[in-house]
């Protein structure tokens, strides 16, 4: 795999390290780097893009606006957004808006390029602590919706499944609880992701707190 990267940060001096970081892993192409979320649009209407290291708040256009209309305009391309902060309110919108996941500035070379890495591949990245501090904050956010018809389209086994999911279990923690093979809980994982019309197991996390069907600790 080689990945085509694009940097968004209106810190001049951090996007261009990152670039430089980057540019030495064989597993990256070709790395570009913008300083403002109009300059990252134009960027991805003009080129081939795969992957978009997208920092959140910045002057004019912020993150979250840029995240919606760049996955708007390009089919397949990644966000994953990269914040001084573990999690806070701006974050989880762009992760709503799509993004698939985030790292903090502090990561590694070694861990932004796997991370790069990983979401080019379809994958989400939010380690286990990321995850709890996410459903922490889909909690805070006010009572969830009533289930409704929110499980509606998902079987008995797809149920216990997305319920899983919106713990943050792996697909081998929901193997071990269902009793289940690791290949038919993949097989169960992307049926649900298809008919919640999630993009990945995070966006899992916001839907099942957000419709009810799972209920905040009290």
């Amino acid at each position: 795999m080689t990945i085509r990267v694009l940097i968004v940060d209106d810190q001049e001096l951090f996007r261009e390290a990152v670039a430089v970081m980057l540019a030495r892993d064989p597993r990256i192409a070709d790395v570009r780097a913008v300083a403002s979320g109009e300059e990252a649009i134009e960027h991805v209407r003009a080129h081939a893009v795969d992957v978009v290291l997208m920092d959140i708040r910045m002057p004019g256009l912020d993150g979250i606006a840029a995240t919606r209309e760049i996955l708007r305009i390009r089919d397949g391309i990644r966000v994953l957004v990269l914040t001084t902060f573990d999690l806070d309110e701006y974050v989880y919108a762009a992760i709503r808006e799509g993004a698939s996941g985030f790292l903090t500035k502090d990561a590694s070379p070694a861990e932004l390029a796997d991370a790069a890495a990983a979401v080019a591949a379809g994958e989400q990245v939010l380690s286990p602590r990321a995850t709890a501090a996410l459903i922490g904050f889909v909690r805070d956010g006010g009572p969830p919706a009533d289930p409704g018809e929110a499980l509606a389209a998902l079987s008995a086994r797809e149920q216990e499944v997305a319920r899983l999911l919106a713990t943050g279990a792996s697909n081998e923690q929901i193997a071990a609880a269902l009793f289940l093979s690791p290949n038919t809980v993949k097989t169960h994982v992307k049926a649900v992701l298809a008919k919640l019309a999630v993009p990945d197991r995070v966006h899992v996390v916001i839907w099942a707190y957000e419709n009810g069907v799972l209920r905040p600790r009290a």
